[in-house]
């Protein structure tokens, strides 16, 4: 039986999608975990605490698969990424559980070794470079549109193994789906259509021209067709989903990333300008404790992927019935002043910052070696080559797209002094 909690802040407006974070700090101290209506007209449970959180995430009871949802609302469209059932694009990792799941990410993890990362940052930066080089003579930019969005959606390209002339196709198709996040969803169902036409013909492609050994730094949709030719039974679904969301869920999350990173930077100079010496003097220690520390304070995923209970259950002291969708609020967790000292201060140093940005248990995100990449190299960058960027807008004009699961600037205009030609 729901009951209702009096005092609840409402959530999910544009004004919560502005600073969510004082309704979290209220919900965590009044209902940490609380049932309510989502946008979408599905209900769900809602969990705040960093403890809660942390067991939740890992709790075998419940599931990523939406055949466990009590109603027929992912069918619909109403959970999981629109169109995505419709383009046989369901058996990837965050819709799947043990076994499949540990099959199909012991398969993908080979591209996301610390070594294999480490082989990759040229590449990144490369492309840090050459985006910066696009609009350092004009002394004004959109960082969402001209940096944050473009650098994870090549990079990716490149790991997966497409090729560069459609690179700029993938661009378009990505775009479309994080721009109608929280708005009409026939665009993104679309897009995702063309993405997985497009992967199912590269994949066909691909195994025609395909080597009889693996060649140093192979791409990532080639080791899966091998693996999946060498008895590991990986169908040609399997692995077009497989690319599909590794796309999906590493290019939106590191543009976020990017953009949030540098919107806290600009909006507190003062650890900007540490970070800058810091970077300046040859170091990494700041950089890389600040990164997490940017994910902990202003995440670029508010809410954890869906979960589905296959039987009932309690979560901090709160009856779950089995088929109830249970979401784990990140955004809250990670500001749990039970579980971090000042949560709310952005601190650069942070030392004890065990955050669930990149979540826990074996939904750890697979890509979170090379997110921290792409966010240490694009903020170091930026902040070298443009030393004195600085916001081009009042934070309060400033609008974060609508939507569930990210959390994101949808523009972010900054001005510098220009390159010299």
């Amino acid at each position: 039986m729901r009951h209702e909690v009096p005092g609840v802040p409402e959530l999910f407006s544009w004004e919560f999608a502005t600073d969510p974070y004082p309704a979290y700090a209220w919900l965590r101290e009044h209902a940490p975990v609380h049932r309510t209506k989502l946008p979408s007209g599905v209900e769900a449970w809602l969990v705040t605490r960093y403890s809660d959180a942390k067991q939740t995430l890992a709790d075998d009871r419940l599931s990523k698969n939406p055949a466990h949802h009590h109603e027929p609302a992912h069918a619909k469209g109403k959970t999981g990424i629109p169109g995505e059932r419709k383009a046989e694009l369901m058996t990837h990792l965050l819709n799947i559980d043990p076994p499949d799941h540990t099959r199909l990410r012991r398969l993908v993890s080979k591209a996301f070794t610390p070594r294999r990362v480490a082989e990759f940052e040229q590449r990144v930066q490369e492309l840090t470079d050459g985006l910066i080089d696009g609009f350092a003579e004009q002394g004004s930019a959109d960082l969402i549109h001209e940096f944050a969005f473009p650098l994870p959606i090549y990079a990716i390209c490149d790991l997966l193994g497409v090729p560069r002339e459609d690179q700029d196709d993938f661009r378009d198709w990505a775009g479309m789906m994080i721009r109608h996040q929280g708005g009409p969803r026939g665009g993104v169902a679309r897009s995702v259509k063309k993405m997985r036409g497009y992967l199912a013909d590269l994949i066909h492609r691909k195994r025609e021209a395909l080597p009889a050994e693996p060649t140093p730094g192979e791409d990532l949709i080639s080791g899966l067709i091998r693996a999946s030719d060498h008895g590991e039974h990986l169908t040609e679904n399997e692995a077009a989903a497989m690319a599909f969301i590794l796309l999906f869920a590493g290019f939106e999350t590191t543009v976020n990333l990017i953009g949030n990173g540098t919107y806290a930077l600009l909006t507190h100079p003062e650890l900007r300008t540490q970070l800058q010496a810091s970077i300046a003097a040859g170091e990494r220690g700041l950089l890389e404790t600040g990164v997490e520390e940017l994910l902990r304070f202003d995440g670029p995923v508010e809410l954890a992927t869906w979960r589905f209970a296959t039987q009932p259950l309690t979560i901090g002291g709160q009856h779950i019935e089995a088929g109830d969708p249970v979401l784990v609020v990140l955004a809250a967790a990670d500001r749990d002043p039970e579980r971090f000292a000042d949560p709310d201060v952005l601190d650069l140093a942070r030392r004890d910052n065990q955050h669930l940005g990149y979540g826990h248990g074996i939904h750890y995100c697979l890509g979170a070696p090379l997110a921290r990449l792409e966010g240490q190299t694009a903020l170091a960058t930026l902040l070298t080559r443009l030393p004195d960027l600085r916001l081009a807008a009042d934070p309060a004009e400033l609008r974060w797209r609508g939507g569930l699961i990210m959390r994101g600037l949808r523009t972010l205009p900054v001005e510098f002094t220009p390159a010299p030609r």
